[in-house]
């Protein structure tokens, strides 16, 4: 039934200004009325009037509904109050989409196509004015022969981050309109963020699909954006989906997009005899049990003799970093190390095996080392850990912080002010994994090293591998020329502990000498 004039109250208020806001609220306040929808209209919603005005109504007003709408005028912003004496939520939505109507459309417009314009909305995306993803739903429910296909701006984040959000709508505006001109016989979508779709009439077989996204690919890659006198280039990833029907195609065609981005593909076809729905079940499962095992600092640091080449005595320790699952299940760090990093605990590992590592040696004259990747490094928290640890462990002039030498380097004043610091309590500092990944002799001449240890690459066939044997050979007489203490590892036979003691190397590490074990083997190594 119609709701009657005097059910319902409307009060407009306009601002030009933040410096308006706390007056407007005192006026709404004032209002006093219990049931209030209150519509904020504006150009932008992310100004500091909008935001101001929307987070004081909240604070003096929370029982009322406060939402965000936009309109063409950049100048002003506007408030309209609705308060309706009536229980019935129908009757009130019917009663505010009339007077909205009356308001803002024109008067000749029925109130059924009003509506519709407000649905339609709904299915819209508001930056690009392309179907959105509620679309892209409907329309695959609607027709299941229809085939996936998702590109994804493999830059975006770098464009964003660069230039600014501004430059980066304007890109995805662009490359909206760019996708709707250049694939006139399909229905371009928008979903979120740097993310968009198409679809295909049909789904098609894997050979066919192979080809029809080669040509695709070679249709979109490169596109060239231009804001104001800035060339901005444009890469795409696609994926899609082979299989027969299109349960769980959402997922899984996202799934194929993900490791495509990983493998650094142009596209990637989705089969299910791939299996990503295990390993990603795989991930879930561990982790919670890494998540679980660092909040229960169930993570714990092996230890693994070193001995000195000429005494053949056990000398130091590396602390190696494990992590007991609740079944007593040890896992290597190779599993979990990426996992922590992945849910946002990495750094909590890294805390817990500084701090048992530390206990376990303050109580013994051994020396020890302690791993560290470019992550921690780069920590202002693990940084200030490993300091106040130095100033109040009798261990510190013993402990060495090994760097991970495999990760490239991208600030050398960072690193540099880290050794400079642990160096002032004794604490020193090797190059681990020496001879692989981003390897080079400039990397020991930009940083302060005691020690560098050879990576079990080279060492492990360096008895049977002559480029193995002349690398390692320039590595120990590059060390040696700048006095600088050299360690094996992987010394895994009597025999490659014969050549690494013939070459001059100061220490030696490897299963032939000692495995990773909870407790410290102090027995002579003979």
């Amino acid at each position: 039934m119609p709701v009657n004039s005097d059910k319902l109250e409307i009060n407009n208020f306009t601002l030009n200004s933040s410096a308006e806001v706390s007056q407007v609220v005192r006026e709404i306040s004032e209002l006093n009325k219990h049931k209030m929808l209150i519509h904020i209209v504006s150009y932008l919603h992310n100004t500091v009037l909008v935001q101001t005005l929307r987070k004081e109504l909240e604070r003096h007003l929370p029982d009322a509904h406060v939402v965000l709408l936009k309109h063409d005028d950049k100048v002003k912003t506007s408030v309209v109050v609705f308060d309706i004496d009536i229980e019935d939520s129908q009757q009130i939505s019917d009663e505010i989409l009339k007077e909205l109507y009356v308001d803002i459309t024109n008067k000749n417009e029925s109130l059924k196509e009003y509506r519709i314009q407000l649905f339609r909305r709904y299915f819209t995306d508001h930056l690009t004015n392309l179907p959105n993803l509620y679309q892209l739903r409907k329309d695959m429910q609607h027709d299941e022969e229809r085939g996936l296909i998702l590109l994804k701006i493999d830059n975006f984040q770098t464009i964003n981050n660069f230039y600014g959000f501004v430059v980066g709508d304007y890109v995805l505006e662009y490359v909206g309109k760019y996708l709707k001109e250049i694939l006139k016989e399909h229905t371009v979508y928008r979903l979120s963020g740097a993310e968009y779709a198409i679809t295909t009439e049909k789904r098609l077989g894997f050979y066919e699909l192979k080809e029809y996204l080669e040509e695709l690919y070679q249709k979109i890659k490169n596109i060239e954006v231009m804001y104001q006198n800035t060339k901005i280039y444009i890469d795409f990833t696609l994926a899609s989906s082979s299989n027969r029907n299109n349960q769980n195609i959402f997922s899984k065609v996202s799934m194929a997009l993900i490791y495509a981005k990983k493998k650094g593909v142009p596209y990637w076809i989705y089969e299910d005899r791939m299996n990503f729905e295990d390993e990603y079940e795989r991930n879930l499962n561990l982790s919670f049990i890494v998540r679980e095992a660092v909040e229960q600092k169930r993570v714990v640091p092996y230890f693994q003799a070193i001995i000195d080449n000429k005494t053949s005595e056990i000398v130091k320790y590396e602390c190696l970093a494990r992590l007991i699952d609740a079944n007593e299940k040890i896992l290597s760090p190779t599993l979990f190390i990426p996992i922590s990093k992945n849910i946002k605990v990495y750094h909590e590992v890294t805390k817990i095996v500084i701090e048992k590592s530390f206990e376990m040696f303050e109580h013994n004259e051994y020396e020890f080392s302690i791993n560290l990747s470019m992550d921690d490094i780069m920590s202002s928290s693990i940084f200030n850990f490993i300091l106040d640890k130095l100033r109040n462990s009798p261990a510190a002039p013993r402990v060495t912080f090994e760097l991970l030498e495999s990760e490239a380097i991208k600030d050398y004043k960072r690193v540099d002010r880290f050794v400079s610091e642990v160096s002032r309590y004794g604490a020193k500092i090797a190059i681990d994994d020496f001879g692989s990944g981003y390897s080079n002799f400039s990397y020991i001449t930009k940083i302060h090293t005691d020690y560098i240890k050879i990576d079990g690459s080279l060492i492990q066939n360096i008895d049977v591998d002559k480029a193995a044997l002349i690398v390692v050979e320039t590595i120990v007489n590059f060390a040696k020329k700048l006095n600088i203490k050299t360690i094996a590892e992987y010394v895994h036979s009597s025999v490659v502990m014969d050549k690494v003691k013939e070459l001059g190397i100061d220490y030696s590490q490897g299963f032939y000498i000692d495995e990773p074990s909870l407790l410290l083997d102090a027995k002579r190594f003979s």
